[in-house]
């Protein structure tokens, strides 16, 4: 987590090769009309968009409010070199790119020098690149069973979590993390496996599951290594700590009366978000904006599946 190289400038890339600057997108950014009505960005203001991913969100702000900056990080070298070049190009001094873990933000920000923002927009879902494209996050593709967004933040793979964690801890894992209700028989088929041979790929990983879980299960509209595989995927890159540590970062950054933007897809992210909303509320620092959690409308929803489990929650900082 600790690493010496916190953040760097992305160099520019060839920006004469098509295939860097018109990049495949993948990932259909989400609640992006709820997003600009909520942060509603104003000329001559600083945006930070902790989660660039494929840039939608940043584009859309920078698209809104032509007069407006924004600075955006990842922590996935990949989304960067991939997405960012022609994004630099086409909006030059009015976006800049960052690499870093957003819960260091103050630290990132600090580095870049940058001390205050006046609005920041965090999308907790993992893309659909890093899914396609990275080790281990997808049962659909057969691949190293590793997982980690950043090799230079984790050291622990699914792999050796799968492999090396006793009964217990794993059943832990997969029901606190992916609310997995067969948790126990997953863990036990797992264990049994691993006895005869090293579980490395995805494939072996998502055959045993669906072998190991009743009928019930495999008929579901989602497949049945899907909470196993995204237990593992928070574990590894330490989703919910990294969460918690943004939300306490962004209290530092905030200009009073910026606004705080979470966008999560699952009920522990969201849980967290409404209760740190609500903690701060209570002493006085931030002012919550939603009420009601947003989610998509149903005309999103048909478009872009994935967007039905996504909830936006806003705060104002006050101060």
């Amino acid at each position: 987590m600790g690493h010496a190289r916190h953040h760097y400038k992305v160099s520019q890339m060839n920006t004469n090769n098509k295939e860097q600057t018109q990049p495949l997108m993948y990932h259909k950014t989400v609640l992006v009309d709820e997003v600009l009505t909520y942060l509603n960005p104003e000329p001559d203001k600083l945006y930070c968009d902790v989660t660039f991913g494929s840039g939608g969100h940043t584009k859309a702000i920078l698209d809104h409010q032509p007069q407006c900056s924004v600075v955006a990080l990842d922590w996935d070298t990949t989304s960067i070199d991939i997405y960012a070049p022609a994004l630099e190009e086409q909006y030059q001094e009015r976006l800049r790119l960052l690499w870093g873990n957003f819960a260091h933000l103050y630290r990132v920000l600090k580095k870049a020098g940058i001390n205050k923002v006046d609005g920041i927009l965090a999308d907790f879902g993992t893309s659909q690149m890093q899914i396609k494209e990275r080790a281990g996050f997808s049962f659909f593709r057969d691949s190293p069973l590793d997982m980690r967004m950043s090799p230079a933040y984790q050291q622990i793979t699914a792999e050796y979590v799968v492999n090396k964690w006793g009964e217990e801890k794993l059943c832990e894992l997969f029901w606190q993390l992916g609310q997995e209700a067969e948790a126990k028989k997953i863990v036990k088929a797992i264990i049994e496996a691993r006895q005869k041979k090293k579980i490395t790929t995805t494939r072996e990983l998502a055959l045993i599951i669906e072998k190991a879980v009743s009928s019930k299960s495999r008929n579901s509209k989602i497949h049945p290594a899907t909470k196993v595989f995204q237990a593992l995927r928070m574990y590894v890159n330490h989703e919910l700590n990294n969460i918690h540590s943004f939300l306490s970062a962004a209290m530092q950054v905030l200009n009073p009366g910026g606004l705080l933007l979470c966008i999560s897809f699952h009920s522990l992210e969201d849980r967290m978000v409404k209760q740190f909303f609500k903690d701060r509320a209570e002493e006085g620092k931030l002012e919550i904006i939603t009420k009601r959690v947003v989610i998509a409308t149903p005309e999103e929803i048909a478009k872009n599946p994935s967007s039905r489990s996504a909830k936006l929650r806003v705060a104002r900082f006050i101060g």
